[in-house]
């Protein structure tokens, strides 16, 4: 069962959050807290949205995505930050259908594109975004300014 993320998720998606960071191999990255996510997902100005998939009762998997502009499309458009289903509940169509509810958002709002970035290395998700259609953008590097680079520059 996929769903619209609630407050009562949070502890159960920041623990899957920290399980992520584990399997792309970047564990003491991965600084999250039940407080930031609550307040990112239900304070008083939210920019960030979820969906929980659900086995049995237990949350096995999310999304968690936040809106975008192209400037060309002159729309919105979805950025996946992540997308993560527990191992052993992978090859159970969880991942595909929270992939196909981001798609039905797009389509439902009228968004141009949905979006996300996966490592180099992880053939199997890469294989998965291909089999849904997808394409990988090639042609971009993504640049990021973070910690003391991104303090030093804008200073």
């Amino acid at each position: 069962m996929i769903r619209r993320i609630a407050e009562a998720d949070v502890p159960a998606v920041v623990s899957l959050v920290h399980e992520l960071a584990d399997y792309e191999k970047a564990p003491e990255q991965c600084h999250l807290t039940e407080e930031q996510l609550r307040t990112a997902l239900f304070g008083p100005a939210p920019a960030l949205f979820g969906h929980v998939a659900e086995s049995g009762g237990e949350v096995v998997g999310f999304a968690l995505w936040f809106l975008n502009y192209s400037t060309w499309e002159g729309r919105h458009g979805i950025y996946l930050e992540d997308l993560y289903v527990r191992p052993e509940q992978r090859g159970s169509g969880l991942g595909k259908a929270l992939l196909r509810t981001l798609a039905g958002e797009c389509a439902e709002r009228g968004y141009a594109r949905l979006e996300w970035s996966v490592l180099n290395w992880n053939e199997p998700a890469i294989r998965f975004y291909k089999a849904a259609g997808a394409v990988p953008m090639d042609e971009w590097t993504t640049f990021r300014l973070t910690g003391s680079a991104l303090r030093d520059f804008a200073a």
